[in-house]
């Protein structure tokens, strides 16, 4: 148990509940109400889903370039955390739409990509997990991410109006309790990917 206690993966469990009790406490929307804060935490989550990937690809190319060790293990790790995020954000996203709009709009188009490459990411990554080859894993992950930024930046826009919402809102409270969320949310997949690195050390 005392070992447990000092792995990552307890620490980013810890960070998970304390990330939940600081969204109960977000500042209200005057449209949305209290359910605002299941914007926050979608939003959260499919950033740090993001920047978790956009470094997996970023280190797989490096890695790819020096051919050392260290950028191969954090290119694993950072892809597979990448997606634990990118694939939970999908059931918060379904909850911050039920909540604020009373209904489900999975025709979205966001949406139905975002579904699309959380499958065909859960199946590379498990197959990549598989085959066990780190040049494999970090061409896999620049190619990944680069695909999906590019098929997003193209997607069309109905239910998440550019620019971000809540950074053009002009209200700082909710802008600074946002960026703070965002700190906390990278930290849990810091902590994750952390774990992932330990698995790849045993």
């Amino acid at each position: 148990m005392s070992s447990f206690k000092t792995s990552p993966l307890f620490h980013f469990l810890l960070m998970l509940v304390f990330i939940g009790l600081v969204t109960l406490f977000g500042p209200q929307e005057k449209s949305l109400g209290a359910n605002v804060r299941y914007v926050y935490i979608h939003g959260a989550w499919v950033l740090t889903a993001q920047v978790a990937l956009i470094l997996a690809g970023v280190t797989g190319f490096l890695a790819l370039l020096t051919n050392r060790a260290g950028f191969y293990r954090w290119s694993t790790a950072l892809g597979r955390s990448g997606m634990v995020f990118w694939v939970t954000y999908l059931p918060l996203s379904l909850l911050a739409m039920q909540t604020n709009w009373n209904g489900l709009f999975l025709a979205e188009p966001r949406f139905r990509l975002a579904l699309t490459f959380a499958v065909v990411g859960v199946l590379l990554q498990a197959g990549l997990w598989l085959m066990n080859r780190p040049p494999y894993t970090a061409a896999a992950n620049a190619l990944f991410i680069i695909t999906l930024r590019y098929v997003f930046s193209n997607a069309t826009y109905i239910m998440h109006p550019p620019p971000s919402p809540i950074f053009s809102s002009g209200l700082w409270n909710v802008i600074a309790f946002f960026v703070a969320l965002n700190g906390l949310t990278l930290l849990a997949a810091f902590f994750l990917t952390r774990w992932f690195l330990s698995l790849d050390k045993s």
